[in-house]
């Protein structure tokens, strides 16, 4: 009979093994194990070995709790989560009906972000916060890493495809935004362009 490996104090993973139970199953040893956590739980011996078990179970609750709260899966409650479910709606289901404004003109999703925690991930580690929403900074470009920011609403107005937008000294942005920028009031400015038509160097001149 082969001699049992006494496993008594050694840890795997959270588990500290305290005795053996006396029980056996499948030839192996049914060891009583404490978990860090305070719980306590029998394991055999193959499962400890082979690391199929570091835990009284406390780590895969823990982790499907953190893929809750990063994904908001459960009813769609994080907002990034449905940021990124609306972003794949409107670029890749034609019955959305926004679909003409973004897949229907060629927007694409980047391959990268169809997985959502990646998408997620991206979106905290780049000023996303509470209130924000993604833009397009080329308003014909793809949703991207390289191609996207979080902005205002009223930021994102300003980059609507129907807005009037200027470009000067390699910066393009919209009547408002200028106005903001040389503090011309938007009034004054919008009629230097379209209704005296100034050039663009002299109506952003103050």
């Amino acid at each position: 009979m082969a001699r049992i490996k006494d496993l008594t104090g050694q840890r795997f993973g959270r588990l500290v093994v305290l005795y053996d139970t006396g029980e056996r199953k499948s030839g192996n040893v049914v060891w009583h194990c404490k978990c860090d956590c305070g719980n306590e739980v029998d394991v055999i011996s193959g499962n400890l070995a082979s690391g199929n078990t570091t835990s009284c179970g406390c780590y895969n609750r823990e982790r499907a709790a953190e893929t809750h709260t990063t994904h908001g899966m459960a009813g769609k409650e994080h907002p990034v989560y449905n940021t990124w479910a609306s972003m794949l709606q409107r670029c890749e289901n034609p019955n959305d009906s926004k679909y003409k404004d973004y897949g229907g003109r060629g927007i694409k999703v980047c391959d990268e972000w169809h997985d959502a925690k990646v998408f997620i991930e991206w979106a905290l580690a780049n000023n996303w916060e509470k209130g924000l929403s993604i833009d397009r900074i080329d308003n014909n470009g793809n949703y991207e890493p390289s191609n996207c920011r979080w902005v205002t609403w009223k930021e994102q107005a300003r980059n609507r495809r129907s807005n009037h937008l200027i470009t000067f000294n390699g910066k393009t942005q919209s009547i408002a935004a200028w106005a903001d920028e040389t503090r011309i009031p938007y009034g004054t400015l919008k009629a230097r362009i379209n209704q005296y038509h100034w050039p663009i160097e002299q109506a952003l001149s103050v």
